[in-house]
């Protein structure tokens, strides 16, 4: 189903954070990364280094080769923070490296669970923008690489929930109303049998942070790439519309209201702020914003403060190491500075 079947809903960054494509390819000639020494890891990034930044491709020459050995732990948690690798890929650095181009749009983790992982990221909801990239990339790695495939089962990946598309289609929601409605168990509980999954924000084995989930495809064996991402599109434009909804109500009720100019005021004049504090009051501001209780800030500002704030991303971009003291107060000067005063409007003024 085209996402021009959705007019009355094509502007969805109220909700959709984010999208996310990534497929896992294999090389035939090798083992599954977890059975390969630390030579022979060097060797598979070699192999795949070589075939990105000698390609014939347009954009081979914006990508910066990082080994990962070779990182500081701030450098490397940052990566994760910044959503571009995942956690399990830092778990182990050695003969692990990192192909990223300039915009960090596209990233491609070599010796992760499978030989590559080709991830392709954009804001809001562009799922066929993203595949047609992340596909662009697969194939042009494909012309130079020898990929693990079976004309049955299709691409063959070291976890089996993998094998078939290899492709994993993601999409980054906030979902505030839903979780204060106490809805998102049934939700879950459903979108299981439909062959997709919801997680927190870091993905598989994390808990949901600021209300924030990964709502991703979880068949990729026995169905076609277009097919997983129109059913993710499908059951998205669902859950946008009971976000909303729910959200009709909640916006009534002046404990939210009140919930919501709390957090702004603590945002603005807290000199001390932690991490997980900052990132609740960022949730429930963004759903003022939502809800239009506030007006005055750019979504796509809480989406950036959501990712600086992060401790290694926040010490990353200082270039040195902090106190858990002085995080929060650098944490809280960077908040402040971003937000600039909302305009409430009169209709959810607070009755003197």
């Amino acid at each position: 189903m085209s996402e021009k079947k959705f007019d009355t809903l094509k502007d969805v960054s109220d909700v959709v954070i984010s999208t996310r494509i990534r497929f896992a390819r294999n090389l035939r000639e090798y083992p599954f990364p977890c059975r390969l020494n630390d030579d022979k890891k060097r060797e598979v990034a070699s192999i795949v280094k070589s075939a990105v930044l000698d390609g014939h491709s347009a954009i081979s020459d914006r990508f910066e080769y990082i080994q990962m050995s070779e990182l500081t732990q701030e450098e490397a948690v940052s990566l994760v923070e910044r959503h571009l690798v995942s956690p399990e890929f830092i778990s182990e650095r050695q003969g692990r490296g990192l192909l990223l181009l300039d915009d960090e749009s596209v990233s491609i983790m070599i010796n992760e669970e499978d030989h590559i992982r080709i991830q392709v990221i954009s804001q809001g909801m562009s799922l066929d923008s993203t595949y047609d990239l992340a596909d662009k990339i697969d194939t042009l790695l494909d012309e130079q690489l020898n990929f693990a495939f079976n004309d049955k089962l299709g691409y063959l990946t070291q976890c089996p929930t993998n094998i078939g598309t290899g492709m994993r289609a993601s999409l980054m929601l906030h979902l505030p109303s839903l979780k204060e409605s106490g809805a998102m168990g049934r939700i879950s509980a459903s979108l299981s049998k439909l062959g997709l999954v919801i997680r927190g924000m870091y993905g598989e084995g994390t808990e949901p942070k600021a209300a924030i989930y990964q709502l991703s495809n979880q068949v990729t064996l026995g169905i076609s790439e277009q097919e997983a991402i129109n059913n993710l599109r499908d059951i998205a434009y669902q859950l946008v519309t009971q976000e909303r909804n729910s959200r009709e109500e909640l916006k009534k009720n002046i404990d939210i209201q009140d919930k919501v100019y709390r957090s702004y005021g603590i945002l603005q004049y807290a000199k001390l702020i932690s991490n997980e504090e900052c990132m609740q009051l960022l949730s429930n501001v963004r759903f003022g914003l939502e809800s239009q209780i506030l007006t005055g800030i750019d979504i796509s500002t809480i989406n950036r403060l959501l990712i600086e704030i992060q401790p290694a991303t926040l010490m990353k971009n200082i270039g040195k190491k902090l106190t858990p003291q002085e995080r929060d107060r650098i944490r809280a000067e960077l908040v402040r500075s971003a937000l600039m005063k909302p305009q409430v409007p009169s209709t959810h003024r607070l009755e003197e």
